[in-house]
């Protein structure tokens, strides 16, 4: 079942829903690819084995909301570990904000949801997925960065011995 609205333009496609259930989903491996663009796939399950079947043929994700109440928590308890390998962050309720530089801000996941998944695209552990270690071994102090020399830009010796 598919409801859409027309975008404006000839190859301005509208916003879409779909839906099906749990064996269409496990039968045909292309519904779960990612799709860029205002669509949605409503996979309908019964139980939380089912669930749980679903849930492991989850590529990585960078959020993942579960939504539920207090007689939810058994079964948030049995899917979480599933979802945690799955996902950089797990809101409960509502759905995922936009993400904001603090320390309690993680915003990664497994690959195929970031190119980095120990460390997070967002809050101020984000520097570390820009790094990259590179070892100049025996190197002129001249060809070293400033930091590196075996004099400090400040005429100290550096902490370190080469």
């Amino acid at each position: 079942m598919a409801q859409g609205v027309p975008g404006e333009g000839p190859d301005a496609p509208g916003p879409v829903a779909l839906e099906c259930d749990a064996a269409a989903h496990l039968a045909h491996e292309d519904l779960s690819g990612e799709v860029f663009g205002a669509a949605g796939l409503v996979v309908r399950w019964s139980g939380t084995d089912g669930l749980l079947a679903l849930l492991k043929r989850v590529e990585g994700q960078l959020t993942a909301t579960l939504h539920g109440t207090d007689v939810d928590l058994a079964t948030a308890e049995r899917i979480l570990p599933v979802i945690k390998e799955r996902a950089g962050r797990i809101p409960w309720g509502g759905r995922p904000a936009g993400v904001r530089v603090c320390h309690a801000m993680v915003h990664g996941g497994p690959w195929p949801a970031t190119s980095s998944p120990g460390t997070t695209g967002a809050g101020t552990l984000a520097v570390e997925r820009r790094l990259r270690p590179v070892c100049c071994r025996s190197f002129p102090d001249a060809l070293l960065p400033a930091e590196l020399r075996q004099t400090t830009p400040r005429g100290s010796p550096a902490s370190w011995t080469a």
